[in-house]
């Protein structure tokens, strides 16, 4: 029989990034034991249902009591709270044990980490799968959620080089393809390519709600207006810290898109079809490139 690579995994947001990371390592008989922490005590009867928990602890228990012997901790919480939860952490963390987190965001998490880790600061491997979708807890877990998934880490100067291939391997297990970047170029990209993006979608669904007429706009709204909005059927706590947490990135993305805004209204009130032409061409192009890409990413 073969033996775990991980004794323990300690799982802090048992929802569907850190549910999924759990089942996945589960299901590949990678890990002997996960402890699923949380706030709700719900969502952690559903982790164990499901077999995503061995055991579940709420924060107002004596969760730290399980870090002292594990072997990973995932951080899978709304980055906002990622601070406090190192604190907690640090004075309890076992000599060996490593730490990382699936956070959208990676300076404001990198700050934190310095400021609380202390001796355990390169134990900590800053991570970011790039998988998920609207749905949220435990039920909405995956063992398929990071095949064949980009998951980038960006580790800091101090990481030790174990620390970084556990976490690397973990992932891997999970079927997530890992690769490294900056940290302050992670957040730069991701400000344009998924913060920016469910910003606008929650403030065009937001937009249109608050009309008195607005019922009549969702009456008749059809399927570009759900593909558009998918987005904005996220959780609002998660995405509320994820664009504090990458404000000034996410301020230039909507400075350059509300420059772009301009140059349409530009040409609507010239009539200049040729450069409405000009413009939706060349972001056709751009996108059906991407697509191509990706065409054999899994759904």
């Amino acid at each position: 029989m073969r033996v775990p690579a991980l004794g323990k995994v300690v799982v802090l947001g048992v929802g569907l990034i850190g549910g999924s990371f759990a089942l996945a390592l589960k299901r590949a008989g990678a890990v002997a034991t996960v402890v699923g922490v949380g706030r709700s005590v719900p969502n952690l009867d559903i982790a164990r249902r499901l077999g995503i928990a061995d055991r579940t602890w709420t924060r107002d228990q004596r969760w730290t009591d399980e870090l002292i012997d594990a072997d990973l901790v995932l951080l899978a919480t709304p980055v906002g709270q990622i601070s406090a939860l190192l604190a907690s952490m640090a004075p309890v963390l076992g000599s060996t044990t490593v730490v990382t987190d699936a956070g959208s965001t990676k300076q404001d998490v990198i700050a934190a980490a310095r400021q609380h880790l202390g001796a355990a600061l390169p134990r900590f491997v800053p991570g970011h799968p790039i998988a998920g979708n609207e749905h949220s807890g435990a039920g909405a877990a995956s063992e398929s959620l990071f095949r064949g998934k980009p998951v980038i880490l960006t580790p800091l100067p101090e990481t030790a080089a174990d620390a970084q291939e556990r976490v690397e391997n973990a992932w891997a297990t999970c079927g997530g393809v890992v690769s490294a970047l900056d940290a302050a170029r992670h957040d730069e990209i991701f400000a344009a390519v998924s913060h920016l993006p469910h910003a606008l979608a929650f403030a065009l669904v937001a937009q249109l709600a608050q009309r008195t007429d607005g019922a009549d706009y969702f009456r008749y709204a059809a399927t570009g207006f759900r593909d558009f909005t998918r987005l904005a059927s996220s959780d609002p706590e998660m995405w509320r810290d994820i664009c504090l947490g990458n404000a000034t990135a996410l301020r230039r993305e909507l400075s350059a898109y509300r420059a772009q805004l301009d140059r349409l209204d530009t040409l609507l009130l010239s009539a200049d079809g040729a450069g409405l032409v000009t413009l939706f061409e060349r972001a056709r192009t751009a996108r059906n490139a991407w697509l191509a890409r990706h065409r054999d990413d899994p759904d």
